[in-house]
């Protein structure tokens, strides 16, 4: 692989002219295989860099990239050295098997810095841990880098504002892995009930799946492979215990999920989801509720300290209600004046469902199973269609048209979660201004807009 240029030195993508050029004034033969001048010559396709590799980019964001030709992962970084490698051993294996032919072109880094500053990377994939995700989204788009973000979008809602203008101020292409956007039945749902096949819209119901609390961890030593400091990050410095961090045996589902040092629990996890997809369906993408309220179950000991049992609801300027609680299947549940439509994953199990029951939820259902085939018209509202989440950002990137998740819309999903986090935390009623992005007379819910950050590691505005 040659490396980004130095001294001198030219870049890949030169050096690709240069050696073609060179042959043909040497009076080397011309014919080239026509991929090379095709849509996924290698001069044609998009350099993509992974700033995090762990379990999610892994099972998701890296096999979600790799599948498509017009995409080449030539870069991982990680706060765990161990983490760096696995990566690269992994990306370069599926390449060699692809290709058919050893493949080694996978650069390793431990500072995003450094990778952001690689000339020769087009975009990046961010599959870090909550808190990091507005920070490396932000420095990213100003490095020139299009960004796919894994959700939620950001820590605080001061952090999402704070990403959302970066990106619009930098022109470029941010996608937020609100992949339900790109399943068939979310989508197909939300067209329904944007077309009035349930009536008025009046309630959406959101279930979201829960976390357990755990118990304490004792600190531990740093391991050498792992820069902890910096995996903390802006957050304040707490002790290294692995059950905070990641496994380092394996990669597992993370303790961080639990800390609300590092992310807000489920309400953002899944909500960011799900919420999104409400939003879709009730068309608020680009604004938020009025009014927020709800009460929740917070651990009293033990290190992992995110909510437990909760129910919160909202009210929209449109007179619309929500709730959001794990008492309900997990899914979206509009209801209309004259029905109702529920929407899921495929192959989720219902909280209600007695022990052992493995009957799965239906993916879409309604009150009239007539609804569902409803057709569409030609005048009628046609949602954004995309059958693949990464597949789309790639097409977007070449294209420079909007992706099916811009950073506004992951940013009012995630800061709608977050409101529902700061009620759980108040207890009382809050009323909110979407505008704004302030609360109406509420000094101590607008201190929870934000956070205080830590040096060195504060986002830079």
């Amino acid at each position: 692989m040659i490396e980004p240029a130095k001294h001198g030195m030219p870049s890949r993508r030169k050096f690709l002219k240069m050696s073609m050029a060179t042959a043909v004034v040497a009076g080397f033969p011309t014919i080239v295989p026509a991929s090379v001048f095709g849509e996924n010559a290698p001069s044609n396709r998009i350099n993509v860099g992974a700033i995090g590799v762990g379990r999610i980019s892994r099972a998701h964001d890296l096999p979600g990239i790799w599948q498509f030709d017009q995409a080449r992962i030539m870069a991982v970084c990680d706060l765990d050295v161990h983490r760096v490698e696995a990566g690269k051993v992994l990306i370069n294996g599926v390449y060699a098997k692809q290709t058919g032919k050893p493949y080694d072109g996978v650069t390793g880094y431990s500072n995003y810095h450094e990778l952001l500053a690689n000339k020769d990377i087009d975009a990046v994939v961010i599959s870090t841990p909550d808190h990091q995700h507005a920070i490396l989204a932000v420095a990213a788009v100003r490095a020139g880098k299009d960004v796919y973000l894994q959700k939620p979008a950001s820590l605080t809602i001061a952090e999402g504002r704070a990403m959302a203008d970066a990106v619009k101020k930098s022109g470029r292409i941010l996608q937020v892995g609100s992949q339900q956007r790109s399943w068939k039945q979310f989508r197909r749902a939300c067209e329904l009930v944007r077309n009035g096949r349930i009536g008025d819209l009046k309630h959406v119901e959101i279930g979201l799946p829960g976390d357990p609390s755990g118990p304490d961890a004792a600190p531990m030593p740093v391991p050498a492979n792992l820069n902890y400091d910096a995996w903390l990050g802006s957050t304040p410095e707490v002790y290294y215990t692995e059950m905070r961090v990641h496994p380092q045996k394996d990669f597992g589902r993370p303790g961080w999920l639990r800390c609300e040092q590092f992310g807000a629990g489920m309400i953002t996890g899944w909500g960011a989801h799900h919420v999104d997809t409400a939003h879709w369906g009730m068309d608020t993408e680009y604004t938020g509720p009025v009014e927020v309220w709800g009460t929740a179950e917070f651990p009293t000991h033990g290190l992992w300290n995110v909510h437990g049992p909760f129910k919160t609801q909202a009210v929209y300027a449109n007179g619309v209600t929500m709730a959001i609680s794990g008492d309900f299947d997990n899914g979206i549940k509009f209801y209309g004046s004259k029905g109702w439509i529920f929407v899921t994953r495929d192959e989720m199990l219902s909280p209600t469902a007695a022990p052992g029951d493995k009957t799965t939820l239906p993916p879409l259902a309604a009150s009239d199973p007539k609804i569902l085939d409803s057709v569409i018209g030609p005048n009628e509202v046609h949602l954004y269609y995309s059958e693949d989440q990464h597949g789309n950002w790639l097409d977007c990137i070449k294209s420079r048209k909007a992706p099916i998740a811009p950073a506004e819309v992951g940013h009012r999903a995630c800061s709608t979660c977050l409101i529902h986090h700061i009620a759980m935390k108040t207890k009382r009623k809050l009323r909110w201004d979407p505008a704004a992005e302030r609360f109406l007379n509420d000094d101590q819910a607008n201190a929870m807009l934000s956070r205080p950050q830590r040096g060195p590691y504060i986002m830079q505005l």
